[in-house]
């Protein structure tokens, strides 16, 4: 008979199983940091960080990188937006020949 192992929990997962699972179901850290002097506020951080994937994030909806454009091209997302108007216009020009 084949001796069984116990296994220990830090044995059954391994770093990439925890990330796959971080970035699938997302993960918020927050915090706030405080600096009084005397009871009088000098200064707040508050900190929120959310860890997911970009299918997870979009998913809840978070999606500013496609809009900053530091992040993204604006002449990309401008001329996205003009052939989309155009595109609407011709639908609408077809569907009236259509009916």
């Amino acid at each position: 008979m084949a001796e069984q192992q116990m296994m220990h929990a830090t044995q059954a997962t391994n770093l990439a199983d925890i990330l796959e699972r971080v970035l699938d179901k997302g993960i918020v850290i927050a915090g706030d940091i405080q600096i009084r002097i005397a009871d009088i506020e000098l200064l707040t951080i508050k900190i929120r960080l959310l860890i997911a994937s970009v299918d997870k994030a979009m998913e809840m909806g978070i999606n500013w990188w496609q809009q900053d454009p530091y992040l993204s091209d604006g002449k990309k997302a401008k001329a996205i937006e003009d052939e989309t108007k155009e595109l609407k216009k011709r639908i609408k020009r077809l569907e009236g020949k259509v009916k």
